[in-house]
């Protein structure tokens, strides 16, 4: 139903198990667990979508808006390997939701529907660091094995990630490194789901009325602050040939699985500098029309993982992952996001991200990736992994 604005989205989160789906200060967020899906083991996005139509199918409802994202909504966090990691699909019971400064309440059950108020976030604390899965130093000389892979002809491009662990002085309080994120990266899609939370700038896909777009990002460079040399940098990048080759990798994965589902695949021929406040990527966004009746989630099947996250060719690259990166990435660079009854939805991949353990939850583990391609050069990509670092760290500061 329509609501007069009860305040920012993310002041309505509680302290504990809340969702989100925020950009540019409108988007989803929600409580309470109506439903639950938790998945292991192959074609995660196919059983999910049995569960999700048979959940919806003899729901009521009442819809007086007629806003994506209104009626009842599944958000959703999948492993980025469905071999090692897993998933789950939460209903809440209370949604509240805002686009094109419309507002509206979705409740399911009994939900109680708006809190009176809710406490302000406490910070963190102080902060430790350590090492995650492979030290700096290790992780440059898995850099350089992955690129005599390259060499030898096994893969063209592979995505390694490596993680670091943060200890705060007190249970970590989801809210507040949510604020910040969407403070700090206003363009970015800040999410929160089952304890995974960041701010991705990259959409693997939209899909609304049958038209599906995806924002692909590969080839980065980091920002220093000075307006006159970013621009310089930018020009730069657009122009690199190691960068240019990386992204062309990322779109034609993601053109291509498309393709099998959507007709009039549009990608435009060059891809344009996307500034962040920390680095700026190539990016290129695809659009197409969906010819088979696909959901998200039918898209998201042949979409991940796409060459921005993983590699190229796919299974080659996953392979690799697999033998020398030694990280259990868990949902880290897997679809996050939701959907709707009719399964149209926005699911970007979890890029920029945390993930809070639940039996420590004054502890976290902070994710980043590179593409790596013949290219490639270990000092340069340990520190691009340190700048895909910041968001989540500056977050977190008091």
């Amino acid at each position: 139903m329509p609501i007069a604005q009860p305040g920012e989205l993310l002041e309505l989160l509680p302290e504990r198990g809340g969702l989100a789906w925020v950009t540019g200060g409108e988007g989803l967020v929600g409580w309470g667990t109506a439903a639950r899906l938790d998945l292991t083991g192959p074609d995660p996005f196919g059983r999910a979508e049995a569960w999700w139509q048979e959940l919806t199918a003899g729901v009521d409802v009442v819809d007086e808006v007629g806003l994506p994202g209104c009626g009842p909504v599944a958000f959703g966090s999948f492993a980025f390997d469905a071999e090692t990691g897993s998933s789950a699909l939460v209903v809440p019971e209370t949604v509240v939701g805002v686009h094109d400064g419309v507002w509206w309440l979705t409740t399911v059950g009994r939900s109680p529907g708006l809190p009176e108020r809710r406490d302000r976030p406490a910070a963190p604390g102080p902060l430790t660091g350590r090492d995650g899965a492979r030290t700096a130093a290790d992780w440059t000389g898995l850099v350089a094995a992955a690129v005599g892979r390259i060499a030898s002809g096994e893969v063209a491009k592979v995505v390694l990630a490596r993680d670091v662990v943060v200890e705060a002085g007190r249970p970590v309080d989801p809210r507040w490194p949510l604020r910040r994120l969407a403070g700090q990266y206003p363009s970015c899609w800040t999410f929160a789901v089952d304890g995974l939370l960041g701010a991705t700038p990259e959409m693997l896909v939209r899909l609304e009325k049958g038209v599906a777009t995806s924002r692909v990002l590969a080839g980065t460079l980091r920002r220093n602050g000075d307006p006159a040399r970013d621009r310089y940098d930018g020009t730069a990048l657009a122009g690199s040939i190691k960068d240019l080759e990386e992204h062309g990798y990322g779109v034609r994965s993601v053109a291509d699985a498309l393709a099998r589902h959507c007709r009039s695949v549009e990608v435009p021929e060059e891809p344009f500098v996307l500034a962040l406040p920390n680095v700026m990527h190539l990016a290129t966004d695809v659009s197409a029309v969906v010819a088979d009746g696909s959901t998200s989630l039918g898209l998201l099947a042949s979409l991940h993982p796409s060459a921005a996250v993983c590699g190229s060719p796919t299974g080659a690259a996953l392979r690799v992952i697999r033998e020398i990166e030694g990280l259990d990435r868990g949902r880290y660079a897997g679809p996050v996001g939701w959907m709707n009854a009719a399964g149209d939805g926005e699911w970007g991949i979890a890029l920029r991200c945390a993930q809070i353990d639940p039996d420590a939850p004054e502890r976290l583990r902070l994710f980043a990736g590179c593409g790596i391609v013949a290219g490639s050069k270990p000092a340069d990509e340990l520190a691009e992994s340190e700048a895909k670092l910041v968001p989540v760290r500056d977050a977190l500061l008091s």
